[in-house]
């Protein structure tokens, strides 16, 4: 595996890679790799020639009191799950690589955006979007490969490859859970034993979601107040962001649930930890 840390050197191999007829995936993170970036980096292999992984914990989509500073990283173990799972390039520019001193343009997303994680967090889908339009032109990539564990990205990104033309494919994978049904994220790190045994509810929470809908229960309000007094009787430990349901394309808040796919979403603290989690609900045609 090649680690690269500077962009023209990632634009040099990229060509390279392309003159020689290889097809190129692409994995975007924000490194302290686990599972689920390494079953991205299995999707990007199956479809691909060379996989590419980008190490950047990129400062703009974070806010002024978020977790930047803190965000927990392991280049050298990164590294090392990146040559395990077979990556053909580590590309870990530094900030300054990625970001002149004097930027000034950022691409922002106006529709998918604003609910969800959007609302309580201005401007990060607009970091999102213009780091990864960065790493697209950068890397070259033909597929570029998303988790579904942050779905209203995975949207939002979508819908930036459509509107600006770029020549890439976008592929959502699912969500790796550990054993006991919490989604994997970096950030799990931050809980204590008992904010893990917490944070097991947002799963558990879309679990009975999808057990309640199998009752041709419709109403996106009475199940809400369902997940939410679940929540709250026994994972007293979550403080609630929100607990929404919404159609899985447009992200559109839902009233009444339609026969077919539908995105229930959840946001919550545990202690000092933001956690998302979500499913996608196969929600069946009344019965007559």
């Amino acid at each position: 595996m090649k680690v690269v840390t500077t962009v023209q050197e990632m634009e040099a191999l990229s060509d390279t890679f392309r003159r020689d007829g290889l097809r190129i995936g692409f994995v975007p993170t924000m490194g302290y790799l686990h599972e689920g970036h390494i079953s991205l980096v299995r999707e990007s292999a199956a479809q691909c020639d060379v996989t590419v992984v980008s190490i950047f914990v990129n400062p703009v989509q974070f806010g002024p009191n978020e977790d930047f500073s803190r965000y927990p990283r392991d280049i050298e173990r990164d590294c090392q799950l990146c040559r395990d799972a077979g990556v053909a390039v580590a590309f870990i520019p530094p900030v300054a690589e990625i970001y002149a001193a004097d930027r000034s343009i950022l691409i922002e997303e106006r529709l998918l955006s604003t609910g969800l994680c959007g609302a309580s967090r201005p401007g990060h889908f607009a970091g999102v979007c213009t780091v990864v339009a960065k790493l697209f032109n950068i890397v070259n990539p033909h597929v570029a490969v998303f988790g579904q564990k942050d779905a209203q990205q995975l949207a939002v990104i979508r819908r930036m490859v459509r509107d600006l033309n770029f020549r890439v494919v976008v592929v959502g994978a699912p969500i790796v859970r550990e054993p006991d049904g919490l989604a994997m994220s970096s950030r799990n790190v931050y809980l204590s034993a008992a904010e893990r045994q917490q944070a097991l509810g947002l799963s558990k929470a879309l679990a009975l979601a999808a057990e309640h809908i199998t009752r041709d229960i419709r109403s996106t309000v009475a199940l809400t107040a369902t997940l939410r007094k679940f929540l709250q009787d026994g994972y007293p430990g979550i403080l609630e962001e929100y607990i929404t349901f919404v159609d899985p394309a447009t992200l559109a808040p839902l009233t009444d649930l339609p026969p077919g796919p539908v995105l229930l979403a959840l946001a919550a603290k545990v202690g000092r930890t933001r956690l998302i989690d979500n499913a996608l609900l196969d929600v069946p045609t009344l019965q007559p």
